[in-house]
Formats: structure tokens, C-alpha cells, sequence
């Protein structure tokens, strides 16, 4: 079973793109910059999200605007951007006309951040599955045929994400204050998270004011209750790593393809039980090419901009 972990953003050896270039990673969160220049970083930045769909257009602008000052990117000609939300032609050229001020005359490519995932693992045909505040599949074979899975965002789906695992977390704990059953130690910790007293308060403080992300954040609960062996966080845990396997099963059967499967952001990267979910369900479709990824998926932006001046 391969369980590769990648951890450079160095440009990939004899890498032939232009001599100075930029990569953005526009996150939920935050946005990082990478200017690369004649192969080497020459400058690396993070503001705050510049991604149209979690802030307003003039914070995204701002945003954006401060990133780009503190990169002195130049005259640098490209600009190869990955984000989450960008499903459609009009949401791509939405986001190129917000970086587009910034720097005049440039070509900028922009594309749904799970190809960048793909390319931070060393490759440009397999599966990359996000495990972060939300969730999501894409992939590509050798033909160039493409496919995704999930990413619907966490009205619709997000299985497996950060986001998730909170929401089913508040359930269980709203599910036994109505059996009568008095808080166990995962309701414990979410509450305390929450800085609650009782389940009950529960309902109105997640209808209320939270965020996606609030919740997302929530999810570290989740796994330390599982570390001690809780066996709803534990079940929890397990049917997140089903989940997202079946996504990136779901993209490499219909794409005829058997790997690499990357697996990758906050969650994805960073929680060892979650990982081994999903290598262990993965394993159990006949799909073992699986790996880690440990890294921010900027460090894709090098190969990609290769493949795209070969």
C-alpha cells in the first residue's frame, strides 16, 4: 500500500515554465501568494480570503490588493490561481477579473483548488480529495477526460469534511438530551467549545450567528473523543474516511483509473485516524495507490504551469 507524504515547494527539477510567475491559493480562510522566480521562492504571503464566496467582493478586493503589494510581484506575466467554488466558466472569470487589476496584461488561469491538491502530490492525472471545511473529489486521466464528486458545499453534501463531523456531532449530542440521557464526554467537549451550558442551548446558538467554519472548527472534538475511545466520535470518524472514499472511488471508476489518490487539506493532511478510514476503505475497493499529502496544495502551482507552457 503506497502512503507517499510530499513536503517541498520547490519547483519540480528542470522546470521549464517562465522565469517569474505567481500561484494563488485562495482558501475560505486565508489566500496565499507564491512568486517564483528562475525556480527558487522569491516571496510568500498569506492575507486574508480573497474567495468571493466566503467574504464580499470589496474584502476579497482589499484582500487581494494587500497580498499582491506584499509579494512586489513586478511585471510577472502569469498567474495560475486555484479556489474552492469554482464550478463554471462565469465563476473562473469572475475571480481572474478581481486579480486581474493587479497585474496588468498577465495571463491568469484559474481553477477549482483540488486540481492544485493533485499537483502537490506529484502529479497531473489521478484523484484529488479535499478533507477540510467542506469536501470534495476531482481527478483526470491520461486522456484528459475529467470527473469530480461532492463539493456541492454543506447545505447539499460536504460528507467527510470538518464541517460535517461539528453539525453530526450536535446532532447525536440533541438526540440524547431527548432520550433523557444526561451529556457523555463528546457533548461535554462540544459544549465546551461552544462555551454552553446545555445541550439545549445547542439549537439556537447553531441557527444563530455561527458559521460554517465555526463548526468545521469544531471537528478537533470529534477526534480527541474518538483517541479516548468514544464509540459515536470513533463511528463518526470512520463513516468521514467511507464517505470521502467513496467520492474518490466514485472519480476513478468513472475515469477508468486506479491512482495515485491524493488526499489533502486541513483534515485530510493533518488527522491520522481519518487517513487510515480512508486508506483502509479505499484498500477494500482494490485502490491502494493512496497518498498523504502534507502540505499547503500551492505547492502544485510549479507543475501545472509546466504542464501549461509545454
Amino acid at each position: 500500500m503506497s502512503n507517499d507524504t510530499f513536503n517541498s515547494v520547490t519547483p519540480p527539477d528542470s522546470f521549464a515554465g517562465p522565469g517569474s510567475f505567481v500561484g494563488l491559493d485562495i482558501g475560505g480562510s486565508k489566500t496565499r501568494g507564491i512568486l517564483w522566480v528562475n525556480g527558487a521562492i522569491a516571496a510568500d504571503a498569506s492575507v486574508g480570503s480573497a474567495n468571493v464566496q466566503n467574504v464580499s467582493v470589496e474584502t476579497a478586493r482589499q484582500n487581494m490588493a494587500e497580498l499582491f503589494a506584499r509579494l512586489d510581484v513586478g511585471d510577472v506575466q502569469v498567474v495560475f490561481a486555484g479556489a474552492g467554488g469554482v464550478d463554471t466558466d462565469d465563476d473562473a472569470a469572475a475571480l481572474r477579473g478581481l486579480i486581474a487589476p493587479f497585474v496588468p496584461g498577465a495571463r491568469i488561469t484559474v481553477v477549482h483548488d483540488t486540481r492544485l491538491l493533485l499537483a502537490a502530490g506529484g502529479s497531473t492525472t489521478g484523484v484529488a480529495v479535499i478533507a477540510g471545511t467542506g469536501s470534495a473529489a476531482w481527478g483526470a486521466n491520461a486522456d484528459g477526460a475529467q470527473a469530480r464528486a461532492g463539493g456541492w458545499g454543506y447545505l447539499l453534501g460536504d460528507e467527510g469534511s470538518g464541517y460535517w463531523l461539528g453539525r453530526e456531532a450536535v446532532r447525536y449530542s440533541l438526540h440524547r438530551m431527548d432520550l433523557g440521557a444526561p451529556p457523555d464526554e463528546l457533548t461535554q467537549g462540544l459544549l465546551k467549545y461552544c462555551q454552553l451550558e446545555e445541550p439545549g442551548e445547542l439549537i439556537g446558538h447553531f441557527h444563530q450567528g455561527t458559521t460554517r467554519r465555526y463548526w468545521a472548527a469544531a471537528s478537533p472534538v470529534i477526534f480527541a473523543a474518538a483517541v479516548k475511545g468514544h464509540a459515536h466520535a470513533l463511528a463518526l470518524v470512520e463513516q468521514a474516511g467511507a464517505d470521502l472514499a467513496q467520492m474518490a472511488y466514485q472519480v476513478a471508476n468513472q475515469l477508468g483509473i486506479t491512482g495515485p489518490i491524493v488526499l489533502g487539506s486541513g483534515l485530510g493532511s493533518n488527522v491520522p485516524a481519518l487517513q487510515q478510514a480512508f486508506i483502509k476503505h479505499l484498500a477494500a475497493k482494490g485502490v491502494t495507490d493512496v497518498r498523504i499529502l502534507r502540505q499547503d496544495p500551492i505547492a502544485g502551482v510549479p507543475l501545472l504551469v509546466k504542464t501549461q507552457q509545454s
